[in-house]
C-alpha cells in the first residue's frame, strides 16, 4: 500500500511539473514563412531611423517566445545598449558587425558573415553596425526592450 502511494505521489509530481512547464503563449499552430512572405515595415522608434523589421512569431512585449528579422541599411549603426532578456542573433545576409562595451567602437567589433550566430546574455552592453545591407534574425523570450548606455543615443529622446 505504501509503495502504491509513493508511486502515485511520484506520478502526480511528474505530471504537475510537466503541466507547469507548458506555456499558454506557445504557438498553437505551425508557422511557416518563405522569404517572399516576410512583411517588412519601418523599425520601431527605439532604433535609429532606417532599419526595417519583420515579426515572424510572437510579440516582444509579452512573456513568450518571439522571432523577428531586422534589415539594416548600409552604414547603419546601433549605439551601445542592452536588453532585459537574452538575445540570439543569426546572420541571414550581409555582414553583421558586433562588439561588446559601453560605446560603439569599430576597432572593438568583429564581422559576422551569413550563417553566423551570436548569443548575448541579458543586460550585456553591446553595439552593432552594418557596412552593407544586412539582415539578421533575432529570437528570444519576451518581454524584450532596449536601453541605451548613453541616454543621448536613444532615438526616442530626440523628438
Amino acid at each position: 500500500m505504501l509503495r502504491n502511494f509513493s508511486l502515485l505521489a511520484l506520478l502526480l509530481l511528474v505530471m504537475a511539473g510537466a503541466a507547469a512547464g507548458q506555456s499558454p503563449a506557445m504557438p498553437t499552430s505551425t508557422i511557416m514563412v518563405t522569404p517572399d512572405q516576410v512583411k517588412w515595415m519601418d523599425g520601431p522608434p527605439a532604433f535609429p531611423p532606417g532599419v526595417k523589421i519583420a515579426m515572424l512569431e510572437g510579440n516582444m512585449a509579452q512573456a513568450a517566445p518571439y522571432a523577428l528579422r531586422l534589415m539594416l541599411p548600409a552604414n547603419y549603426k546601433v549605439p551601445a545598449h542592452f536588453h532585459p532578456n537574452m538575445e540570439h542573433v543569426t546572420v541571414i545576409s550581409g555582414t553583421f558587425y558586433f562588439g561588446l562595451g559601453n560605446k560603439l567602437s569599430e576597432a572593438e567589433g568583429k564581422p559576422f558573415p551569413p550563417g553566423s550566430f551570436v548569443a548575448v546574455p541579458a543586460n550585456t552592453r553591446h553595439f552593432a553596425w552594418a557596412k552593407e545591407e544586412t539582415v539578421v534574425q533575432i529570437h528570444s523570450v519576451g518581454p524584450g526592450g532596449i536601453t541605451y548606455v548613453d541616454p543621448s543615443d536613444d532615438p526616442r529622446m530626440k523628438k
